[in-house]
């Protein structure tokens, strides 16, 4: 299995709305699961960041209309850094509008790839 982002989808700071628009991407693809990463400490343990995360996803079970799970999502970002590098992308981060989808989707795919290697990618 490959796992490849869809695509960032930037927060527009009204919930219903950013929820609203996952829905139709579900819709649309016809996904059968939605895929939250939990930003757990590197401990382990929950923080206030993860509690977030998990009150989104309940939210966004409540509207999608698929299974939401939470995955662990520590070290993704440097992860998707370390790739990024061995393909030869520049070091310097870009700036501006959109300078980080690119990191974050390549994050969001190692976040994916990690969830299915773990037999977790069935609803």
């Amino acid at each position: 299995m490959l796992a490849s982002p869809y695509g960032v989808l930037e927060r527009s700071g009204d919930p219903v709305r950013d929820r609203s628009r996952l829905k139709a991407i579900v819709e649309e693809t016809g996904a059968r699961l939605v895929l939250v990463g939990l930003p757990l400490s590197l401990s382990g343990r929950p923080g206030a960041a993860a509690a977030a995360a998990l009150a989104e996803a309940d939210a966004l079970a409540q509207v999608c209309g698929v299974p939401v799970r939470t995955f662990d999502e520590r070290l993704t970002t440097v992860e998707a850094a370390r790739r990024r590098r061995e393909r030869g992308s520049p070091r310097r981060r870009p700036k501006g509008a959109g300078a980080r989808e690119g990191i974050d989707a390549e994050a969001a795919a190692v976040l994916l790839g990690a969830f299915l290697d773990a037999g977790r990618g069935s609803p």
